[in-house]
Formats: C-alpha cells, sequence, structure tokens
C-alpha cells in the first residue's frame, strides 16, 4: 500500500500549531522592566524653564512608579521618564503590552534614538487607581519633535532605537502617578487576554 499522503487540512492544522507555539514561547519573551535598572532617568521643562517635577522609582513589588507635578508655569507644561539602553536591543520587535495604573490623565508612550531631538510617540489614556492593560504596535507610533507631528523625521527604524519612556504632557497641571508592572517587548504580537 501506498503511504496516505496528508491532505490541505492537515497541512494548514499543523501551521497554525507551529505558529501558535511560536507567538506562546516569543510575544512575551522580553520584559524591559527585568534589565537596566540603573538606567531610568527624568527629564522635565526645567530643560526650557519649567518647573514640573517628578521622579521615578522601583516599589517593593518590582513595580515602576513615575509621578511627580506638572507646572505650566514659564512655558513648562511636561514630565517624562527615559529608559537608556544598548541599539539593536529592540531588533525585530513588533509591539509592546504595557500592564500600568494611571490616575485618569493621558500619557505618551515614546522610542527615541541616541542623540535625536525628535521621537516616535503614541498616547494612551488611564484609569484611576484601575490595572489595565494596552496593546501598541510598532506602526501605531507617530514621529514627533516638540511636541508635534513631524514630517520631517525619518520612517522609525526599531533596531536603531536605544531608549523608550513615559511622558505626560498636554498642560495636564497637577499631581500625577503612572505605576507599570509590565512592559513587554513582542517580536511575535498577537492579542492575548492571558497576558494581563
Amino acid at each position: 500500500d501506498q503511504p496516505r499522503s496528508r491532505g490541505l487540512g492537515d497541512v494548514y492544522k499543523r501551521q497554525i500549531l507551529i505558529i501558535s507555539h511560536l507567538i506562546t514561547m516569543q510575544t512575551n519573551k522580553i520584559n524591559i522592566l527585568d534589565n537596566d535598572r540603573n538606567n531610568w532617568l527624568v527629564v522635565n521643562d526645567n530643560v526650557m524653564g519649567g518647573v514640573s517635577e517628578s521622579n521615578i522609582r522601583f516599589s517593593e513589588n518590582n513595580t515602576l512608579i513615575f509621578q511627580g507635578r506638572v507646572s505650566i508655569e514659564n512655558n513648562g507644561g511636561f514630565a517624562s521618564s527615559r529608559l537608556g539602553f544598548e541599539k539593536g536591543k529592540l531588533k525585530n520587535i513588533k509591539g509592546f503590552k504595557i500592564r500600568l495604573k494611571g490616575d485618569g490623565k493621558k500619557y505618551k508612550f515614546r522610542l527615541r534614538e541616541s542623540y535625536r531631538s525628535s521621537n516616535y510617540s503614541t498616547d494612551f489614556d488611564t484609569k484611576s487607581g484601575v490595572w489595565t492593560s494596552i496593546e501598541i504596535l510598532v506602526s501605531d507610533l507617530n514621529p514627533m519633535f516638540m511636541g508635534y507631528y513631524s514630517r520631517n523625521t525619518k520612517k522609525l527604524e526599531i533596531e536603531n532605537i536605544s531608549s523608550l519612556g513615559f511622558q505626560i504632557s498636554d498642560k495636564q497641571e497637577g499631581e500625577f502617578k503612572l505605576e507599570i508592572m509590565h512592559v513587554k517587548a513582542c517580536l511575535l504580537y498577537t492579542s492575548d487576554a492571558a497576558d494581563e
């Protein structure tokens, strides 16, 4: 007897199983907060004469806490945090999954290249005192300069990124607090409720 050839249905099922296995293994592979803890810093509007304040620290539960006070005095109005790392660390990354608890204010998730004043950014909302999960594709990030969309900034090349971080701006005066459980960089990107 000739060995029975596998039908297309069997082939498709096998491909789906392989893809699912890769996603399970790789999607949650890199938690940015697990490394480089000493490389976080804050950059506030005092670089432009403003008086906003912020600090960043790790809690006893190993969550990252970014908090402070935003002021629009002296034409200021923003506070930001950044994590620096070696260029190439995010090579082939397709998206990010972030678990966080906010204060009802809007924040920005931003990527930067070394020695460039422009950045790649997208906004996200928070619910006061509630843990939520957000998902950000690399393709969702827009080129920005001084808080405005920049047509002159080159296209984002993820392998050249050497820092990421969070910012609060848009004239949101007063105290703020953003607590982050994880920032997972995804090699293969898929929505996964079990990631929370």
